[in-house]
């Protein structure tokens, strides 16, 4: 029941590295930026004794395909999700979504007919605006970052990924997280997120937020250096009908930071 992606599918956006483990209902965990499905490995185990879980790596993402001609918008990574859950032949699974798996997962059930047994939006992009400045500066100024000496975009890698934490990880998390962004086709990949970045994917869909068509839980890290938790309160009010709470003392990726209260607070829900 550990994580791992030892199975591939050829989607429209490119080839795509998946996994699974344990029975029961259908879950699926959607991951987001710049993570890969690595960072759902601390809560695989848990969640596979209760149900039927798949994961995969987002195009551009992990181990997926990584080319220089790929778009993975996230009109791209919306498609993406639908075209997983034909693959698996999932009418209905239950769903947790974190960072752009959210806007992912949200353009999937709004625009693409997706259905979901029960919804877990964990630390999500979903609403403008998002990005930073650094976040900003790159997407405008992505031939430059292309062509920095492989060690000071390490050193950026690093330093972006640690920006999003409150708490220390375990040092073979935090490399495992990293590595993907250090190859020749990684680096490239790295900054074309960047450039892809756009608001009017999010903009799409923020006004059928209340049309979500699941009950929902949405969960926050309370101390998210990158979204704070007045952005997840101001998403629970665009969603009224959704269940809300938070995670204390964790950061921008609970499921690695504090993987048990994740679990604590996500399974009652999703086994309800």
């Amino acid at each position: 029941m550990e994580w791992n992606v030892d199975h591939t599918v050829d989607a429209p956006a490119g080839k795509i590295a998946w996994g699974s483990a344990g029975s029961g209902p259908p879950l699926v965990v959607a991951h987001g930026w710049p993570w890969s499905s690595y960072s759902w490995h601390r809560v695989i185990p848990a969640l596979a004794k209760r149900f039927a879980v798949h994961w995969y790596d987002m195009p551009g993402y992990g181990q997926s395909e990584m080319r220089a001609d790929q778009r993975t918008g996230l009109d791209v990574q919306g498609e993406t999700f639908a075209f997983m859950l034909i693959h698996w032949g999932l009418e209905r699974p239950s769903v947790v979504a974190h960072d752009f798996g959210g806007a992912t997962t949200l353009r999937a059930h709004l625009l693409h007919g997706c259905d979901y047994e029960r919804y877990v939006l964990m630390n999500v992009v979903a609403m403008r605006p998002w990005g930073s400045a650094f976040f900003d500066h790159v997407g405008r100024h992505v031939d430059a970052f292309t062509g920095l000496p492989p060690h000071i975009h390490e050193a950026i890698v690093r330093a972006y990924i640690r920006g999003a934490l409150a708490n220390d990880l375990d040092p073979q998390d935090f490399e495992a997280l990293v590595r993907p962004w250090l190859s020749d086709e990684g680096r490239g990949s790295f900054y074309r997120q960047f450039a892809q970045a756009d608001e009017r994917f999010t903009a799409e869909v923020e006004p059928m937020f209340g049309a979500v068509r699941c009950p929902t839980l949405i969960l926050w890290g309370e101390d998210d250096p990158w979204i704070p938790l007045e952005r997840g309160q101001a998403l629970h009010r665009t969603m009224p009908q959704a269940a809300f709470g938070t995670l204390r003392g964790a950061g921008h990726l609970p499921q690695l930071e504090a993987p048990a209260a994740v679990l604590a607070r996500a399974l009652p829900f999703l086994a309800a």
